[in-house]
């Protein structure tokens, strides 16, 4: 058994959804892509410290930005449903008061690490940089594990990030504007395979 499932549902509403994943255990994280549902696998440990790598270096670049993680994006647009991304660079405060699943409209990055599963190219290398550049989020970051390098989505422009750069674990990374955060991915090296 692979540790992402799926259930062809394509009846199930947006609504529905939402009801469903109130209920999930919190061992269980959740999204509704193209009308069904998908169990996405929990982060292990190298997931967790690569997130906080990159929180402390996007809080020592842009302190008026927050990198808030595990945040749920509406996007009708490509996914017609919601996307679970593993962070959301946004302004501070642009989250009071929003709902477990936010509107993209103040997300100006979304980050996505790769997590061993049999879904992963498909999901982090094909979908996820179509549905955030549909969602209209100017940057997308890839941080790869499996082949161990740094992928920049920017320009979108309908529905597809018109600007990809790759670069190898340990480069100097440039996030483009509005993000504007030069990154040293050296520390990466240690979580490759």
């Amino acid at each position: 058994m692979t540790p992402r499932t799926e259930q062809h549902r394509p009846q199930m509403s947006v609504e529905e959804f939402e009801e469903l994943e109130r209920h999930a255990p919190e061992t269980v994280r959740l999204e509704f892509i193209e009308g069904r549902v998908v169990v996405k696998p929990m982060p292990d440990g190298n997931h967790g410290e690569i997130y906080m790598w990159l929180l402390e270096r996007c809080m020592q670049a842009r302190p008026d930005l927050r990198l808030h993680p595990e945040r749920g994006l509406k996007t009708e647009a490509y996914r017609n449903g919601r996307a679970r991304a593993d962070a959301v660079l946004v302004p501070r405060g642009s989250l009071k008061g929003r709902g477990e699943w936010s509107d993209a409209e103040d997300v100006l990055m979304a980050v996505e690490i790769t997590s061993y599963d049999s879904d992963t190219n498909q999901r982090d290398r094909v979908e996820e940089p179509d549905g955030y550049a549909a969602a209209g989020i100017p940057v997308y970051l890839l941080i790869d594990r499996d082949d161990g390098t740094v992928t920049v989505f920017s320009d979108p422009e309908d529905g597809r990030y018109r600007l990809q750069l790759n670069k190898p674990f340990g480069a100097t990374v440039e996030l483009p504007d509005p993000v504007d955060i030069t990154l040293d991915t050296d520390p990466l090296k240690d979580f490759v395979g």
